[in-house]
């Protein structure tokens, strides 16, 4: 039998719920000191807000964004296992607020835009993309920029971008500045505002 996979939300209200892990094939979970930076930057700036974890994964970031206090988290996620996964996750820890969706992130992000633009609301926008050195992943850091550039400065609190340290992410992408980068052994994360 298969080993299971899993992590846990580290902290708020949900803390020590347990994020069952997709396959490692596809996916990488974000390192739990990363997840505990990450959330001792935003700290209690993320209270009531919209959070998107962009490549939806197991969900471990914006299931911890909803620990702690966030209002809504919405995910994105394209490969069928990992969406299955992430669906437990969402149905296991807060289903309430969270909002799933199927396909291309780099498609369906406009999705999410749309609804934050009708509503008037902002959003802190998580990329974790697969790393660059995957196979057929080449230019995928370059496809995280260029969505960026899209993203109107209107709906975005926040754009955070989790990436392979050796990776040169640029001082400006489209109307955010990057205010800082951290790293964390082989992943590093970039804050950008606008």
């Amino acid at each position: 039998m298969k080993k299971e996979l899993f992590t846990r939300v580290i902290g708020g209200k949900y803390k020590g719920k347990k994020i069952l892990l997709p396959s490692k094939e596809v996916t990488r979970s974000s390192k739990s000191i990363l997840r505990e930076s990450l959330f001792n930057t935003l700290q209690y700036d993320i209270i009531d807000k919209n959070f998107i974890e962009v490549f939806g994964g197991s969900g471990s970031v914006g299931l911890e964004a909803l620990s702690r206090g966030a209002k809504e988290a919405y995910f994105i996620e394209l490969d069928r296992g990992s969406f299955s996964t992430l669906k437990k996750n969402i149905d296991n820890i807060d289903k309430e607020s969270a909002t799933l969706l199927f396909g291309d992130a780099f498609e369906r992000i406009f999705d999410i835009i749309d609804i934050l633009k009708r509503e008037k609301e902002k959003a802190y926008f998580y990329f974790d993309p697969p790393f660059s050195i995957r196979e057929g992943k080449e230019e995928i850091y370059k496809r995280v920029f260029e969505t960026i550039q899209k993203i109107p400065q209107e709906t975005a609190e926040m754009i955070i971008v989790e990436h392979m340290t050796k990776l040169e992410t640029p001082k400006r992408i489209g109307n955010f500045t990057l205010l800082k980068s951290k790293k964390f052994g082989k992943s590093s994360l970039s804050y950008y505002k606008g």
